[in-house]
């Protein structure tokens, strides 16, 4: 007898995921791939969506044909601030634009003069982070490259592209619409007032729950096909749905992102200048998220440090805590040098590292240089973790993702965060679960 399965696609800048699970969500089949990036019409890198149609298709095609499972259900998680724009014929129009990549400082200075900065960054709980309002992406596109914009006739968050490759149907969901687009106004509970006048809103299609389903028929049968969901918001579903006491999660990756699904103020304007946002929940209710760019600076780090010291790429996964180090940093004995190069110099990071004095070459190996640099991604760490807890009194503080191997940063967070209760999560698959908890949670 077949093993019936829920297929999820986990797609995160870096790494591609398939993931099986079985009836009771257990894991029981993954596979990871990575594509090279193109280059947009702008020649700044993107992913190649071409490529990672083809990959998805062919998977449920594999799925299919594959005598041992029966698909049941199917959804996806994938990254935000990211838009598949499609025309009449439901084909693309755009290449996915990276949201790295640099907004026009002039169209900047147009939508700030015609919607001011501090009013609409507020209402819509997203702080001024150019491409990655990815609702002003269509604001570039519609200044920029009018013709394009006048081509789209639906503009769809990555994860519902993907979802509408195999159910044909536009739709959008509270998760991706919710996360620092600067399209939701959080106290009105609906799109902004310049989404409705820069015709931007007619683009946006209807808006359903990210519990939703469509049952299509795949392979010859029948299949409940999910509407997607953004992948923070996705590690977060699987411990609203599970844990009813107030808590934080740190979800790690290529970003850290602190969420607080219990907040107890309204973002101030402060906090958004130091990355500190509201997304939605699944249930479209307010979560407070603080953010950095925490595996990119890693990766950044150590490939400097793999040059300086002649070390394999994966050198650094074999370090453990050097107890001698670890209490020398944190009693002040050895001063951390570490100043972060690639995470945006907000009034709180400019504060957590004043000087610049990092110098890697100036220490006598590695892995001295390797716990000076975690020491210091950890400030960072439980700074901006302080940011979304804000008022919020809980202790109680969950991490997942590709962090919780780290043996060094763990350590050092242990110790920062005396007094909390610091549990690493079984959840480790924390987005991929949680696509597959949206299609079993409320039936």
């Amino acid at each position: 007898m077949p093993i019936p399965v829920t297929a999820i696609f986990d797609i995160g800048k870096t790494n591609k995921k398939f993931f099986l699970f079985d009836e009771n969500l257990n894991e029981i089949k993954e596979e990871y791939v990575q594509f090279p990036t193109i280059k947009d019409d702008d020649g700044f890198e993107c992913d190649d969506l071409e490529k990672i149609t083809k990959w998805a298709k062919e998977n449920v095609e594999k799925l299919c044909k594959d005598p041992q499972y029966e698909i049941k259900a199917l959804n996806f998680s994938t990254y935000g601030a990211t838009f598949v724009s499609i025309g009449e014929d439901g084909k693309p129009v755009t290449p996915i634009y990276n949201y790295l990549k640099d907004f026009p400082e002039d169209v900047h200075q147009e939508f700030y003069a015609k919607y001011p900065e501090e009013s609409i960054n507020q209402t819509t709980a997203s702080p001024t982070l150019g491409m990655l309002n990815s609702g002003l992406q269509l604001y570039w596109l519609k200044r920029k490259k009018p013709e394009v914009f006048k081509k789209i006739k639906y503009s769809l968050h990555l994860p519902q592209y993907i979802s509408y490759l195999f159910t044909g149907e536009i739709v959008t969901e509270p998760t991706s619409i919710g996360c620092h687009t600067k399209l939701w106004d959080f106290p009105k509970g609906d799109y902004h007032q310049w989404v409705y006048e820069e015709g931007i809103a007619e683009k946006l299609p209807r808006q359903v729950p990210t519990t939703h389903s469509f049952e299509k028929e795949i392979c010859g049968q029948k299949v409940q096909i999910g509407v997607g969901i953004h992948d923070s918001s996705s590690a977060l579903a699987s411990y609203l749905i599970k844990i009813k006491e107030p808590f934080l999660l740190i979800s790690t990756g290529t970003w850290s992102i602190s969420l607080n699904p219990f907040p107890k103020r309204e973002l101030t304007y402060q906090e958004l200048q130091n990355d500190c946002l509201n997304f939605l929940s699944i249930h479209g209710k307010t979560v407070k998220a603080s953010r950095f760019f925490l595996g990119y600076e890693l990766d950044h780090q150590l490939a400097k440090m793999n040059n300086v010291f002649g070390k394999e790429p994966k050198f650094y996964k074999g370090i453990s805590p050097d107890e001698k180090l670890v209490s020398q940093l944190l009693n002040g004995e050895l001063a951390g040098t570490f100043y972060p190069e690639t995470i945006a110099r907000t009034p709180m990071v400019a504060e957590i590292f004043p000087e610049n004095n990092w110098d890697i070459a100036a220490f006598s190996n590695y892995e001295e240089a390797f716990h000076h640099l975690i020491f210091g991604l950890v400030r960072m760490q439980v700074a901006s973790l302080m940011l979304a807890k804000g008022a919020t009194t809980t202790k109680k503080v969950y991490i997942d993702g590709g962090f919780v191997h780290n043996k060094v940063f763990i350590r050092f967070l242990n110790a920062l965060l005396e007094g909390y209760e610091l549990e690493v999560s079984d959840f480790p698959l924390g987005s991929a679960y949680g696509a597959a908890l949206m299609l079993n949670a409320f039936k």
